[in-house]
């Protein structure tokens, strides 16, 4: 594997046609636009049903080296350049789906504007994308941060797959997993949930969700991380609902659930605050100086000359589309630039991108100039934080695929081409997919079959939040578990995700501990592509069940 750009040596079944240079080909360029609308379409569906989203990365990297191998002969940096396409679209997917929907958990009847959404939803790609090519250099070259899902998605396409065996178990797993939510979804067949019913009685719905795709997730994370999830389940369920309503601390299990919801939103805030106090702000002088003074934009990498035109441009669109006042839409586009960088150095580090968190903050921040005269409606104070959202979750996946295509020597220019192809297809996507699922499931939020919990987390952002001191104390505990590398974002995840989620995700951990424990040698790489198939199987699924609603509703 190449470090310094050098020509990585090739799988067999990937030199040929494109091993001559070719890295930016109309093939892959169409097949990247394809697959970014299954993956915006399927990243959608999990991240309002699961309140998680992990990498497609790997899935991505499998289904392109696939997909270019049986039209023939490919290259490493041909294949990189068309998952990059493909993964873009899923994280705009997320950025939306973990903030918007808030507005209509607080509004049911609030009209979807199709144009706002959409001019939000651009805006953040295009900012994503810009301000992280800007970054790129200090990010990737000089800090050399990880990016622990670029590096795997490198070593997956440099270890090939000579007799197909991984497009096989992807293709596989993913039909079965269709199956599956068809059998439990549409037919009805299969259980959604399996809840202890002595201990719902008492106010705590412990159970299991029979989901092969929070299975899945749970596996991709890890136990580390699962196990931290699961730890906040417990804290939040066992410890504050039922210990406390139990020792009398709580008047009822809803008293219980507002502090407990609180808590683990302040949870996560807390912990963006500490990415920014002890990750971005002491390095500001590094990361933004290049910026500042033009040369990260002169770049001979990646030409960006119209860079500083573009905030212009957008400031325009977001007050006039979306309906921000002129100081709310630069105060949005300052608040990317800050949020991008933090985004970058968390997910460079740890491979966790918390896109809301950064939305919460810069609302926060925007609804705080409120005071001299920055008048901001609560459908508006959605749309900062999605825009945010949106940028910050593009900012990881752009990084991660620089980080492979460093790796692989793939020109950066390729691939950011590739990545403003898969974003803006994405963000058509999703919103789209967004207007499907609302007006199939007509509800979203706790309690629904679309329960969106980051996006209810913004919700009480701008709603009001039902317990200020749980989410004082939740901030402070998540700031100083942040400066003392206790991983808080998860914590807070668990602590206000519903616990039959956390379950199934704590399962899908503990299976991938069990494999490392007892196949060390092969690297999880089988069980990451089951893993993957799962999620992409069940959330393709669901959407077509949901669009099936949906025309069925209309024809009546």
């Amino acid at each position: 594997m190449s470090q310094n750009g050098n020509s990585p040596e090739l799988a067999p079944g990937m030199e040929g046609r494109a091993g001559s240079g070719a890295q930016l080909t109309l093939r892959g360029v169409l097949l990247g636009a394809l697959g970014a609308v299954v993956i915006t379409t399927s990243s959608m569906y999990v991240a309002l049903r699961m309140g998680a989203l992990p990498w497609p990365t790997i899935f991505v990297a499998v289904l392109s080296m696939a997909l270019l191998k049986g039209l023939g002969r490919t290259n490493v940096n041909e294949i990189n350049v068309t998952h990059t396409a493909m993964s873009a679209g899923g994280m705009v997917a997320g950025g939306l789906a973990f903030t918007l929907p808030g507005l209509y958990m607080l509004n049911p009847e609030a009209p979807m504007r199709f144009p706002a959404l959409l001019a939000v939803t651009l805006s953040g790609t295009l900012l994503g994308v810009v301000f992280t090519a800007l970054v790129r250099g200090y990010f990737i070259e000089r800090e050399q941060l990880p990016f622990p899902m670029g590096i795997a998605a490198a070593e997956t396409v440099l270890a090939g797959d000579e007799r197909g065996s991984k497009a096989r178990t992807l293709f596989g797993t993913l039909g079965a997993a269709a199956v599956f939510t068809l059998l439990r979804d549409a037919w009805g067949k299969i259980p959604a949930v399996w809840i202890s019913a002595p201990l719902a009685a008492r106010g705590v719905p412990f159970g299991v969700w029979v989901a092969p795709m929070a299975a899945g997730i749970g596996y991709l994370i890890g136990p580390l991380y699962t196990g931290v999830w699961f730890l906040g389940s417990l804290i939040g369920f066992f410890g504050l609902i039922y210990a406390g309503v139990s020792l009398g601390l709580f008047a009822d299990a809803a008293a219980a659930s507002a502090f407990k919801d609180s808590l683990g939103i302040g949870l996560m805030v807390g912990t963006g605050t500490g990415i920014l106090v002890k990750g971005i702000l002491p390095r500001a002088r590094e990361i933004y100086g290049p910026m500042l003074s033009g040369r990260a934009a002169q770049d001979r990498m990646i030409g960006l000359r119209f860079a500083p035109l573009l905030p212009v441009v957008l400031a325009f669109v977001l007050t006039y589309v979306a309906g921000l006042s002129i100081l709310g839409s630069v105060l949005t586009i300052l608040g990317v630039w800050v949020t991008t960088a933090m985004a970058a150095q968390i997910t460079g580090q740890t491979g966790i991108n918390p896109m809301e968190i950064f939305g919460i903050i810069v609302l926060l921040l925007v609804k705080a100039a409120s005071s001299f005269g920055t008048e901001l409606g609560v459908e508006q104070a959605f749309y900062v934080a999605g825009v945010v959202a949106v940028a910050c979750g593009l900012t990881g996946d752009v990084l991660n695929d620089f980080k492979s295509g460093h790796t692989l020597g793939t020109n950066p220019r390729a691939q950011l081409a590739a990545e403003v192809v898969g974003g803006l297809i994405g963000a058509v996507v999703s919103v789209l997919v967004l207007v499907v699922m609302y007006k199939a499931f007509g509800r979203m939020g706790p309690g629904t079959e679309l329960p969106a919990p980051q996006a209810y987390a913004v919700s009480t952002m701008v709603g009001g939040l039902p317990h200020t001191k749980a989410f004082i104390l939740g901030l402070l505990l998540g700031l100083v578990f942040y400066l003392l590398n206790v991983p808080a974002m998860t914590l807070g995840i668990g602590v206000y995700l519903p616990m039959f989620i956390s379950g199934t995700v704590f399962l899908g951990g503990a299976l991938a501990f069990a494999m490392r424990r007892l196949f060390p040698d092969r690297k999880g790489g089988l069980g990451v592509v089951v893993a993957s198939g799962l999620l992409g199987g069940e959330g393709i699924t669901g959407v077509l069940i949901a669009i099936g609603k949906v025309l069925s509703f209309l024809a009546r």
